[in-house]
């Protein structure tokens, strides 16, 4: 099921660049790290559950590349443009292989079924 997303034509011409263009660095950066690595945590200060996922993955062997964005009390508009992009609500945002996978609970199951490890060797 695609999720909702405003269509383009109900959005006034005179905004549609300022629109797409709301904090886009941050957006391209987490693209960027997305293609040049396997396995992308993006996370925050003073957030135990991105903590959280590295550490399982630390335990697992597993190698990656981490990005952080402020904390409770800063970067917060700009961590909402990745939220707003990716559909997904809270962090970490776990990318694997250039798909996003969740967040912490999330890559628990997938390591705990053996899922993780074949979406990485495929």
């Amino acid at each position: 099921m695609p999720r909702s997303v405003l269509d383009e034509s109900r959005i006034h011409p005179a905004i549609r660049e300022r629109v797409a263009g709301h904090h886009a660095a941050i957006v391209q950066e987490v693209q960027a790290a997305m293609h040049e690595h396997p396995v992308l945590v993006v996370g925050m200060a003073q957030n135990p559950f991105p903590r959280k996922a590295r550490r399982m993955l630390d335990t697992a062997g597993i190698p990656y590349h981490y990005l952080s964005y402020g904390n409770y009390f800063s970067d917060w508009r700009r961590r909402n443009a990745l939220k707003m992009w990716t559909g997904w609500p809270t962090f970490p945002m776990v990318f694997v292989g250039g798909m996003l996978i969740g967040g912490a609970e999330d890559l628990g199951r997938l390591l705990a079924s053996g899922e993780l490890k074949r979406l990485l060797s495929a």
